[in-house]
């Protein structure tokens, strides 16, 4: 049959058929309609059509340029901006009565406290709560003196300093300069040994080191620590104890505690230490040389 023109459009005569209605339960589609190929969901197909072009890349590149430029440009003031603003935090903190009024200093020495106050570097007045512990911290164990140290802000007007300072072992003579060292043979800086005539004297290169290990025998001999004046250590190897009414003991430079041993069970029996010997010699082991004094 001739196709009918209507209207200026072309149709043909016979109807379309109608499409089946589906069975219950899928939407009306027809049974033969196609499926999302390749089973790509809805959010990632929309993903492809993103626009990716050269173009759009090229101006997302560009947008990114601007902004950059735009806070590099704006960095002086935004960072005037930020101390206008913590000057303003100041002046309300202070308002209020959170200002420094108060430095307390513990557990240091009268020596080490001049030190410990230039380390803080605080002024009366000043806001309390913009003090940086963390630093403040950090000064005062720079300190010489000070082996650690706790920083603690109490408002409203107090800074407390809790400090732990390093043991005084000995004074260590050598090269013609005296220092005072710690248990584990550092020099103290700013540590005046003059101050400190009671601590033991130990003289000679490594005798620094060593200390830690011969001085805590001694303490545990006071009847023989009394009698000491200095140790000396020789060769870097072994001490010498430098008695105060002149005589000399040799320890060796192994064993040195089953010397003293020895020499405790000696001077027990004999009052080996109240003879006034020259010399007592315990470098050999499980032996005692002793030489009395001349004219003796």
């Amino acid at each position: 049959m001739p196709a009918v023109v209507r209207g200026g459009r072309r149709a043909n005569v016979a109807s379309a058929p109608k499409r089946s209605a589906g069975p219950k339960g899928q939407g009306g589609r027809s049974r033969n309609a196609p499926r999302n190929p390749g089973g790509v969901p809805g959010k990632m197909a929309a993903l492809g059509k993103l626009d990716l072009s050269p173009r759009a890349v090229v101006l997302s590149i560009c947008a990114g340029v601007g902004v950059l430029a735009l806070v590099l440009a704006t960095g002086a003031r935004a960072e005037r901006i930020g101390q206008s603003v913590t000057h303003g935090m100041d002046q309300i903190t202070t308002g209020m009565g959170l200002k420094l009024r108060r430095v307390r200093i513990t557990g240091a020495s009268a020596e080490a406290t001049p030190a410990i106050q230039r380390a803080l570097n605080v002024e009366a007045g000043q806001p309390i709560t913009g003090l940086d512990l963390d630093s403040l911290q950090a000064s005062v164990e720079a300190v010489g003196w000070v082996k650690e140290a706790r920083v603690v802000r109490l408002l409203p007007d107090t800074l407390i300093v809790e400090v732990k300072e390093h043991d005084r072992l000995a004074v260590w003579q050598t090269g013609g300069r005296v220092f005072v060292i710690d248990g584990e043979g550092r020099a103290i800086p700013g540590a005046d040994a003059g101050r400190y005539p009671g601590l033991p004297l130990v003289v000679g290169a490594g005798a620094d080191k060593a200390a830690g290990d011969i001085l805590p025998l001694l303490a545990q001999r006071p009847r023989l620590m009394g009698r000491v004046d200095a140790l000396v250590r020789v060769d870097e190897r072994r001490w010498d104890l430098r008695l105060k009414d002149g005589g000399i003991i040799q320890l060796p430079a192994m064993k040195q505690e089953a010397a003293l041993i020895q020499l405790d069970a000696l001077d027990q029996r004999e009052r080996l230490l109240e003879l006034g010997l020259a010399r007592i010699d315990l470098r050999t082991e499980g032996q005692v040389a002793v030489r009395p004094r001349a004219g003796v």
